[in-house]
């Protein structure tokens, strides 16, 4: 059975994505795979993994209290959250993967990247980019 996979993280963005990957599953009947990636090392601190491992606890409550069928998957392997969410999409046989994004100036795209281009570009399947509401 084919998969939705959504890329999430504890922002408004992250959260926009959720509430319309849930849409997603339910519309299509496939389980939704949610994937959290932190490159691990330096790159984060103890507090970053604590406030993600609560956020995602949330998430979990929330999903199960919903009747939503999901899994978790945590991955702190060193790869950029673009590889690990196009990995995750081949490894779970996903239909489409949800992204949440956020305005960026040119400027800002070319000098910090950009984890939601790279997921365009590589994805093997559909991408569904959502912004958070602003209001």
């Amino acid at each position: 059975m084919s998969s939705i996979v959504v890329g999430f993280i504890d922002t408004p963005q992250g959260r926009a994505a959720i509430d319309a990957a849930i849409r997603e599953s339910r519309l299509r009947g496939a389980p939704l795979v949610i994937v959290h990636s932190m490159m691990g090392g330096s790159h984060e601190s103890e507090e970053e993994y604590l406030a993600a491992a609560e956020a995602l606890e949330r998430l979990e409550r929330r999903l199960a209290d919903e009747g939503v069928d999901f899994s978790v998957h945590e991955y702190v392997r060193g790869q950029k959250p673009a590889e690990d969410l196009v990995q995750a999409a081949e490894e779970f046989d996903a239909e489409l993967i949800v992204i949440g994004i956020r305005r960026r100036s040119a400027t800002g795209k070319v000098l910090l990247g950009s984890n939601a281009l790279d997921i365009l570009h590589d994805s093997p399947v559909p991408v569904l980019c959502v912004k958070a509401n602003e209001s």
